[in-house]
């Protein structure tokens, strides 16, 4: 009968290794003085797909080459007027010579989390994808993104982050209500006065619920205005039914340029949003008043996130690095979305003081749902929302 392997008798040479292997690992534990330890070898560093660190990959500047030899990125629906990608993109590209493309910017996490499964391994796949939280812990969830730690990993808080990395918060804000003061009088402030007659096909939102997260999210203000919380959502989609039924709610999607044409006079979005919205129409004289409703205050970030099969891993890599430097965080900041890193800038003194002036006062610390409220919340919204109000 043979013997099991693991009864093997070592032969005089392999205990002469294990002991002489031993006695290095010893050393290393017991020695203070530098020596030449078997373990402390530096390890080879990982190809960039592989990498999830900047460190992993062979230090920053490892990575920055890498990225320039690939040459570019493929970004998917980041508009240039939302939280300020127009700048982020013009600065990164010419900070790195590195291309961007951004495939259907007026898409929606939801259509990010689509554009993943359909590329699979294609040339063509998005690098990142910019979502709402609740969709990027789908998206982890279905095994599409790849880990990796910013530089700044540490600072983001725990909340914003995925412990396993593979996707982090970086720029948020509040639902507002934006209106064309020049074509509705007066413009409401509250959910409640949404409802009021007069403001007949004139209510949007930007998206669907089940698709895109700015309009989840109103829904989920509107339930706080009408007596929900973050374990009930419920009362949102009563009060969407509600103003369906008044008349009031148009079902038009309120992009950027339904906004401009008249067409979404009423818009409850971010605030960051609409602030960029009424300071780029200004100069056409459109007065686009914006307004954080007091009876439905509901903040929450968006996340970041890398592609698993990322063409241009490197790239890929950098872009986050990006996004969470000072520069970027800054850059935000500029186009009116708090940064997530904006308390430990502040105390570091890197914060750009002056555009954080803009940002419009809110009352109170926001509060935001744990992963178990939002799942549920979001359950909840997919499987009623179109019988409730679309249907």
């Amino acid at each position: 009968m043979t013997t099991p392997s693991s009864h093997i008798a070592p032969s005089g040479a392999v205990v002469t290794a294990l002991r002489a292997r031993a006695a290095a690992a010893l050393c290393c534990l017991v020695l203070t003085a530098p020596v030449a330890c078997e373990s402390s070898a530096p390890e080879r560093p990982r190809k960039p797909s592989a990498a999830t660190s900047a460190a992993d990959a062979g230090g920053m500047d490892a990575l920055i080459t890498a990225a320039k030899r690939e040459g570019a990125l493929r970004a998917i629906a980041i508009p240039r007027d939302w939280a300020n990608y127009g700048g982020l993109i013009d600065g990164f590209e010419k900070k790195y010579g590195i291309r961007i493309t951004v495939d259907h910017p007026d898409a929606h996490s939801e259509d990010e989390i689509d554009a993943l499964v359909r590329s699979g391994k294609r040339p063509t796949a998005p690098d990142v994808i910019d979502l709402g939280d609740t969709f990027a812990r789908s998206a982890a969830g279905r095994g599409l993104l790849a880990p990796y730690k910013v530089a700044v990993w540490d600072s983001i808080p725990a909340y914003q982050k995925d412990p396993q990395a593979h996707w982090y918060n970086n720029y948020g804000g509040y639902i507002s209500i934006g209106c064309d003061a020049n074509r509705v009088k007066p413009c409401p402030g509250t959910f409640a006065e949404l409802l009021r007659p007069g403001y007949q096909g004139r209510v949007s939102l930007e998206g669907d619920p089940t698709r895109a997260n700015s309009a989840f999210s109103a829904v989920f203000a509107a339930a706080l205005a009408n007596d929900g919380s973050f374990d009930n959502i419920r009362p949102g989609l009563d009060f969407f039914a509600q103003l369906k039924k008044s008349g009031n709610f148009n079902p038009l999607e309120s992009t950027s340029g339904a906004v401009k044409t008249g067409r979404t006079p009423i818009s409850i979005n971010w605030d960051y949003l609409n602030l960029g919205y009424a300071e780029g129409l200004r100069a056409k004289g459109v007065d686009w008043n914006v307004a954080i409703p007091l009876d439905g205050s509901f903040a929450q970030y968006y996340a970041q996130a890398i592609n698993k099969n990322a063409p241009h891993p490197a790239a890929a890599r950098l872009w986050e690095e990006y996004l969470f430097s000072t520069d970027g965080q800054n850059l935000r900041l500029a186009g009116y979305a708090r940064p997530v890193l904006m308390d430990t800038m502040r105390r570091d003194g890197t914060l750009d003081e002056a555009a954080a002036a803009r940002l419009p006062t809110v009352e109170g610390t926001p509060q935001f749902p744990t992963d178990a409220q939002l799942e549920k919340a979001r359950r909840t919204v997919d499987q009623d929302w179109s019988k409730t109000v679309s249907g």
